[in-house]
């Protein structure tokens, strides 16, 4: 069974147990503002999990695409990679601990064909401070499931990672008890950190045994949270059962939930009892294609291999899911991705363009399970092959920077902006220069390091405080202001027309900004126009929800949404008024203000401050809420 075909029966044995199957999200989320990626299958349920009702009742299962870019200096070993996908299944409410493990048991065993001799599971292992169990309901139902095929299913207690790497794993053992910094979860991590109010639980991850040698400089002992290789997490599951209230303490929830995350790429490893990920059906024909242009053996040439093969499965759904190359945000992370897949192509020998026989692989492995794949392969390809083309472009142009350098030896510095401006990395610079006689400065590659190390820095926290829809935060001043936005733009499409269609937007606590398309500038009286609008609509005091609608059916309904955004099967629609006194209806993640009444607070009414050019065809204003002169 290769992965393609764990995938699509994933899906057909949950469906099969009354299971709705959902379109997977795309990589670059609307309604999320906390993170410039999809990283986790459970990150677009979130909501549900917290308690909104889903529009497909309480079973749900999928394959989410996902990509996690703080991962990207990892990959090269045999399981680390950034674009991955998760097979999931979801309970709002309905099943628990003993179906959801009993059906895990019963895909690996009966559908997969995993060796179960070699599936070790871990359970939370309590805390009374803050009066919740050790998990040894879930733990039961893992041992009885071993003992009928005759496997030890021996406990032990464990604690920390740390006290794993001290103790070791006991004759017999197969489930063992973890803290809370393996074995719990919330939104922020362990119990001491679970924000007030929030539902939480713990979890049960499964772990197959590759039976490599333990590598020792990880700790003295092996145990399945071990980082050494022998032991890889294909899933986990998720017990929502608690709240954490005012004291600190926890109580339990009257509507439980499960959520279940399964790396597909690990458990096709494990099928294949090969540690290995990139030997899998989704990886290894990138691999070949990479072995037949390059005259070079994987075995040889691992490490180049592997980082191309999975910058580039990155990089292709991205472009599926909008995301064109740029210097900023998400566009920044796929150039760096593309820009790394090209620069170690330079290990292989590949100095042509190789992206136009490369990418076509890639497409045509998910052409038959994502439809969105097929209906946009030409454009994919265009998109990578022109960003290869460029950055070949921008290396002429380095290696011409490198001889303006070159006159007093390149310093640490220079190396850096060689590799962050023009893509070269410090290897090939360092071989550029030994074959032109230019000299390093002492100390070439330590302050090289230090400005290396800090982009690393700023590339793991660049989402932090990164909010979509344009949001700069969530406060209550972001939320009116963000209101604000919907009401100017719906009044635009009155006042300057119904071509008017948003190309961008920013919110900061001070004031909105806005793109949209227009020949020429608006006129002061047009701009007079739409202010007068926006403060009728604030001072009816209009009611602001929103319902979850499919998307083809949202937009019959009338529903905006920006330019050029890609939806999934279902959107989340804010409408402001009712009736004839309608006045917005578009597709947002929110948050609003819950009455436009809500923005004249303190006297308040809106103001557009400045009407500008942004680029060709495309004009800006700012906009603000003060107190009336």
């Amino acid at each position: 069974m290769n992965a393609q075909e764990i995938r699509n029966s994933y899906i057909k044995f949950f469906t099969d147990k009354q299971h709705a199957a959902i379109a997977r999200a795309p990589l670059v989320l609307k309604d999320d503002p906390t993170t410039l990626f999809t990283g986790s299958g459970m990150q677009p349920i979130i909501p549900y999990l917290l308690g909104q009702p889903h529009s497909e009742g309480k079973r749900l299962v999928d394959s989410q695409t996902c990509l996690r870019a703080q991962d990207i200096e990892d990959v090269g070993d045999n399981r680390h990679t950034t674009f991955f996908e998760m097979l999931g299944n979801w309970s709002f409410g309905d099943y628990f601990k003993d179906e959801q493990i009993r059906w895990m048991f019963e895909f690996h065993k009966d559908i997969v064909g995993l060796d179960l001799s070699k599936l070790y599971v871990t359970c939370y292992i309590g805390d009374e401070r803050y009066g919740i169990a050790k998990d040894t309901e879930a733990a039961d139902v893992w041992a009885g499931l071993f003992a009928g095929e005759g496997l030890s299913s021996g406990m032990q207690d464990i604690g920390s990672e740390e006290d794993g790497y001290a103790k070791g794993m006991e004759d017999g053992a197969r489930i063992f008890f973890y803290d809370g910094s393996k074995n719990w979860w919330s939104r922020n991590g362990a119990p001491e950190s679970t924000p007030i109010g929030d539902p939480c639980g713990p979890d049960s991850e499964m772990f197959y045994d590759f039976g490599t040698p333990h590598n020792s400089e990880y700790g003295e002992y092996c145990h399945p949270n071990c980082d050494c290789g022998r032991f890889m997490e294909i899933g986990n599951n998720v017990f929502m059962a608690y709240k954490k209230v005012a004291d600190g303490k926890f109580e339990e929830l009257e509507q439980k939930n499960v959520d279940h995350g399964s790396g597909l790429e690990r458990i096709a490893a494990a099928k294949l009892n090969d540690p290995d990920v990139f030997k899998i059906s989704l990886m290894w024909p990138i691999i070949e294609k990479l072995q037949d242009l390059s005259g070079k053996k994987y075995e040889s040439h691992t490490e180049s291999m592997r980082v191309i093969s999975d910058h580039l499965r990155a990089a292709t759904f991205l472009a599926v899911d909008g995301c064109i190359p740029s210097n900023k945000e998400q566009g920044y992370v796929m150039r760096r991705l593309l820009r790394r897949a090209i620069r170690y192509s330079f290990d292989l020998g590949i100095e042509q363009n190789f992206l136009e026989e490369v990418v076509p692989v890639i497409a045509d492995l998910y052409v038959n399970d994502f439809p969105e794949v097929k209906e946009q392969r030409e454009m994919i390809i265009t998109t990578l092959v022109k960003e290869e083309k460029t950055f070949r472009q921008t290396l002429r142009k380095g290696l011409k920077q490198m001889e303006r350098f070159a006159a007093d030896g390149l310093t640490g510095a220079e190396l850096f902006t060689l590799y962050d401006t023009y893509g070269f990395p410090v290897e090939l610079s360092t071989e550029e220069a030994f074959k032109q006689g230019i000299a390093l400065s002492e100390n070439w590659r330590e302050e090289y390091d230090a400005k290396l190390d800090e982009q690393r820095a700023r590339s793991q926290t660049a989402a932090k405080g990164t909010f979509k829809g344009g949001l700069g935060g969530s406060t209550m001043e972001h939320r009116k202001l963000h209101t604000a936005n919907h009401l100017m733009y719906a009044a635009l499409k009155k006042v300057v027309g119904e071509h008017v269609t948003q190309h961008g937007s920013n919110i900061t606590e001070e004031r909105l900004r806005f793109d949209f398309n227009n020949d020429g500038k608006v006129p002061r009286e047009q701009l007079d126009e739409v202010e007068r609008l926006v403060n009728q609509w604030i001072e009816w005091d209009l009611p602001v929800s929103f319902k979850e609608y499919p998307t083809e059916e949202a937009f019959k309904m009338g529903a905006i949404g920006a330019f050029g955004d890609r939806y999934g099967d279902v959107v989340k629609v804010y409408q402001m008024g009712e009736g004839d006194r309608r006045v917005s209806f578009e597709i947002c993640g929110g948050p609003h203000a819950d009455h436009t009444g809500q923005l004249a607070d303190g006297g308040k009414i809106f103001k557009i401050t400045k009407e500008e050019a942004s680029s060709a065809g495309i004009r800006r204003v700012k906009g603000i809420l003060t107190v009336s002169s």
